[in-house]
């Protein structure tokens, strides 16, 4: 029995397309929270696969799952041989700090409990690039220490809690590999996660910033992840990361793919921490929050850049270049 967590969300929906299209996986089980959101799932495979998408889709065993409830866990990984633990909650609202916590580190100790009940399970963790450190001499890769300062966003320290969660449960004889993917795209709805920078971009951006990032394609990061589910591979964590570009350099490929003007005006530091502010302060009160954040802001004005290099050594992917992946997000937008 195949396990994902998070079967809704951006990577997993995805992830669970690459899996119901692979005859070796005979039992896959999925947990979800919204009955809205798993008929998006719906209209994925179908997008992507047409008829036999759906067929394929029809394979999944969804359980209503509360993560945050260990009996639920333990209910949702019955008979589970392999888990892809990829629900998270993704915010960069310092006031979203407990919430973080919650649905990060505290949901994944307990998945990884519930998985050393079970000796015969293996895990991947979907971690993130917050959850490693930042090389200021050149490229990132995962021995660069993370360290926390007054630039750490919250999520990026839940994001490290809930994989040290995962080490702890490596040290206890837990069978798991960790992947670090970065910013993600790809199919889904606009309105969910990394997805609505691709709504921003819709409506034109005139400003950008100065920072740099790496972006990758959600096909690109399942497909590393299956593969390293499916060797013995164990006790590792893997950067999965796309192309390293200037923010200038994204919005304008998503603004040019979009029939948009180019950003031709850099925003002072000063300006947009002052505008986030003000926007934290309206979204304080509203469960799901949009827009910027001052931890955004900071991380837009940061550069960094990734190596692959090690997660290359074992997988065989050709990743997509930034161009596809935007026209991939672009034209199989759900709504």
């Amino acid at each position: 029995m195949v396990v994902v967590t998070g079967g809704t969300g951006l990577l997993g929906s995805h992830l669970l397309y690459y899996l119901t299209k692979d005859d070796g996986e005979k039992s896959i089980r999925a947990s979800y929270r919204c009955e809205k959101r798993k008929a998006q799932v719906k209209k994925l495979f179908f997008m992507l696969g047409g008829d036999s998408g759906i067929e394929n889709y029809n394979k999944i065993e969804w359980i209503f799952s509360d993560l945050t409830v260990p009996y639920d866990v333990q209910l949702l990984l019955v008979n589970a041989t392999k888990v892809y633990h990829c629900a998270a909650l993704v915010s960069f609202f310092s006031s979203d700090f407990s919430k973080l916590l919650k649905q990060n580190k505290e949901i994944t100790a307990s998945i990884v409990n519930a998985c050393l009940d079970r000796p015969n399970t293996r895990l991947c963790y979907v971690s993130s690039t917050a959850a490693i450190g930042n090389s200021v001499d050149g490229l990132t890769d995962e021995n660069t220490k993370w360290e926390m300062n007054k630039r750490t966003s919250a999520y990026s320290i839940s994001k490290y809690l809930a994989e040290k969660e995962v080490w702890r449960g490596i040290e206890e004889g837990l069978n798991a590999v960790i992947i670090n993917p970065c910013v993600i795209l790809g199919a889904g709805n606009w309105n969910d996660s990394s997805l609505s920078i691709l709504k921003t971009a819709s409506k034109g951006m005139p400003f950008y910033t100065p920072g740099s990032n790496s972006i990758v394609d959600a096909r690109d990061v399942v497909q590393c992840m299956i593969q390293l589910m499916n060797s013995t591979l164990c006790s590792e964590r893997f950067l999965c990361t796309g192309d390293n570009v200037k923010f200038s350099e994204l919005f304008t490929e998503l603004s040019n793919q979009m029939g948009r003007k180019s950003p031709k005006y850099r925003i002072p530091y000063p300006l947009a921490i002052s505008f986030a502010f003000l926007n934290e302060r309206l979204q304080f009160f509203r469960a799901k929050k949009r827009g910027l954040s001052r931890d955004t802001v900071k991380s837009s004005f940061k550069s960094i850049s990734y190596s692959r290099k090690k997660l290359e050594s074992v997988v065989e992917c050709k990743f997509h270049s930034l161009e596809e992946t935007i026209n991939f997000s672009i034209k199989n937008r759900i709504m």
